[in-house]
């Protein structure tokens, strides 16, 4: 049986980007009956490489068809998009969404799994015919039925913590049997929000529909919008295919505080340099801030330092280490008793923002809108920014490269031109909107 690729979305919408389109071009526009377009083998192999951004992609595509349908060899399931199993016979089969009354996918078809290459959540009606008779019909509903949504094995840090409550509201919200697939180091951190999830050790394709969440850019069908153009929180959205806007957890501390005193802790360090803070000597001079405060100040990071080929960022020299390579939950412990957070654009400053803890964060990377609202965001919006939610930037790899700027004296402005006195200025707000006391004025 043959593997067919098709998409949900008109092909033209993207192929152009991936495909040199000129032998194609006496090709009548695009219809859901005509078949030559999708079927020819340079677009096939390139709908079957945009799969292989999942991982696992190999072993899910040739796992068994889960549901029967009460026909001989005709069998269903949202396990990896739509999968339909079509036997060999006199068979015409119609793919559409229900809810829009679009049409997908409208032909005879004999001997064939066809695969979406959409992966999100769609409004599937599958209609199927044989020798011109209605032999079976679905609609995509996943009440009370098994769904799994599976993580990556290692997703970056924040993009899972902001996805985890998307997940449990996606579970309220339409009354599906879910398990989930997380990655170990996240585990206990989800159960403390969430213990009647239910956890999967690894991904099975045994399940009415899975989900994979993951981060993706381009213009690749695979989600419906360039994840640089949606909030991370609501990135989890475009893949179940509604709006959660799921309630804020509760988190309950497993652990006392490390210390009796006031302490604040700071994260120097993130996924890409581009995110950290460039500004010469500018933690050195927020710490010693704090500590004229009274403070103590715990640097959480992994390392104390990382280098890459145009950067070594350090620890700051006056603040604590409490660096390495600590399970999520005892961050999570130390930050719900912090007074307050100084972190970046990355995983810690969503770890802190998930346990209540407030947040000042050095960031001008990315647009304001792109990481959780907190009024402590630090950014200088009169230089270079933002490139990381710019769709027309197609090299954001994480590489140490300034997108617009690199090697020129411009380069990271964004990161480079936010100053110290910023910073300190979030963290006096900070400091009078949540009533607090710096521990150098409650001895006096």
């Amino acid at each position: 049986m043959r593997q067919l690729f098709f998409c949900a979305k008109d092909i033209r919408d993207y192929l152009a980007a991936v495909i040199d389109m000129s032998e194609f071009n006496s090709v009548p526009d695009f219809d859901p009956k005509f078949p030559p377009l999708n079927d020819a083998p340079d677009i096939q192999k390139v709908l079957r490489g945009c799969m292989d951004l999942y991982e696992d992609c190999e072993r899910i595509l040739n796992s068994p068809v889960c549901m029967e349908t009460g026909i001989d060899g005709l069998r269903f399931d949202f396990n990896f998009g739509l999968r339909l199993e079509v036997p060999e016979g006199n068979f015409h089969v119609r793919i559409g969404d229900a809810l829009t009354e679009q049409i997908f996918f409208d032909r005879d078809i004999s001997d064939v799994q066809l695969i979406s290459v959409e992966k999100f959540l769609i409004n599937w009606h599958i209609e199927v015919f044989r020798d011109g008779a209605k032999v079976f019909e679905h609609k995509f509903n996943v009440k009370n039925r098994p769904v799994l949504i599976a993580f990556k094995k290692r997703p970056a840090l924040g993009d899972a913590v902001a996805s985890i409550p998307a997940v449990s509201e996606f579970e309220r919200r339409t009354g599906c049997n879910l398990t989930v697939f997380l990655p170990e180091f996240l585990r206990e951190f989800a159960a403390n929000f969430y213990p009647e999830i239910e956890q999967v050790d690894n991904v099975r394709i045994e399940n009415y529909a899975t989900f994979y969440l993951g981060w993706i850019i381009g213009t690749l069908p695979i989600l419906p919008v360039d994840s640089r153009m949606v909030p991370i929180e609501r990135i989890t959205e475009t893949h179940l295919g509604m709006k959660l806007y799921p309630p804020k957890p509760i988190f309950k501390p497993t652990a006392p505080p490390v210390t009796d005193e006031p302490y604040v802790c700071i994260a120097v360090q993130a996924s890409a340099p581009e995110k950290c803070w460039l500004y010469p000597n500018g933690w050195d001079i927020v710490v010693d801030y704090l500590k004229s405060l009274g403070y103590r100040v715990f640097c959480i990071d992994k390392n104390a330092a990382e280098s890459s080929d145009k950067f070594t960022i350090r620890k700051p020299a006056g603040a604590e280490d409490f660096t390495g390579n600590f399970p999520i939950m005892h961050r999570a412990n130390m930050l719900y008793h912090a007074e307050f957070f100084i972190g970046l654009g990355s995983g810690l400053s969503w770890v802190a923002n998930a346990v209540n803890c407030p947040v000042v964060m050095i960031c001008g990377f990315s647009q304001d809108w792109c990481e959780f609202d907190t009024p402590y965001r630090v950014a200088n919006r009169n230089v270079c920014n933002g490139c990381f939610n710019d769709p027309r930037t197609l090299d954001f790899t994480y590489k140490s490269r300034c997108t617009y700027h690199d090697g020129t004296a411009r380069e990271f402005e964004c990161q480079k031109k936010i100053s110290p006195r910023q910073v300190i200025n979030a963290i006096e707000q900070l400091i009078i909107d949540r009533n607090l006391t710096p521990p150098i004025l409650r001895t006096r």
